[in-house]
């Protein structure tokens, strides 16, 4: 055997509480990786509810790798949440109309970008992702934790705001990794070392 099938909603025999999430989504803005998972306290359908302000209209993407795990409550905060920062005020008057409309004339709500999140990235219950983070292959994200910045691979952050705990590994591993890639591997060669995977010792790897 090599592996759970990666096109099937629920890799767990009786369970239906995770999924691999790329089979689930629906909106062609939110782009997942095979075998990346979402386990849900409730229900799997959650997932998409909780990528919140994604407009069709500001055409923002949410990018997910492969192989990540993303626990239940994770919110991803979209473009479509901004509001005007260097104006007198903050308030969208436009979207009300009624004398209002054009309150936004030759101005534009900021827009901070996608969200790139990488490979082997864990993420824990209940962390917030705003727009425009990239988080790096092999981080994790701590419980609670609201990610306002970009994540290098490889660390650990955690709190509001999200700071850097620690490094996983040394900085040569960490390069040693990135350049690996085993994410890539085909599936065979990924079965072949999953005992490799799931220790410390990068030298066994191939």
């Amino acid at each position: 055997m090599n592996g759970p099938d990666k096109n099937i909603k629920f890799p767990l025999e009786h369970y239906d509480k995770l999924c691999f999430l790329k089979n689930i989504v629906k909106n062609p803005n939110i782009i997942v990786g095979d075998y990346t998972y979402y386990d849900d306290f409730e229900n799997v359908e959650n997932f998409e509810k909780n990528v919140k302000y994604h407009f069709d209209f500001v055409g923002d993407k949410l990018i997910i790798g492969k192989f990540c795990m993303i626990a239940s409550d994770v919110k991803f905060i979209m473009n479509g949440a901004n509001h005007l920062t260097d104006s007198m005020s903050t308030y969208p008057f436009a979207i009300f109309g009624n004398g209002w409309e054009n309150a936004m004339e030759g101005k534009s709500y900021p827009q901070k970008g996608d969200i790139n999140i990488g490979n082997d990235v864990w993420i824990g219950c209940n962390a917030t992702i705003m727009a425009g983070v990239t988080i790096g292959d092999g981080a994790i994200i701590a419980t609670n934790a609201s990610v306002i910045k970009d994540v290098e691979p490889y660390s650990i952050v955690g709190g509001n705001p999200a700071k850097v705990i620690k490094k996983r590994f040394s900085e040569d591993i960490i390069s040693k990794l990135l350049k690996l890639k085993w994410w890539n591997w085909d599936i065979e060669k990924i079965t072949a070392n999953v005992e490799n995977l799931t220790n410390n010792k990068i030298e066994k790897l191939q």
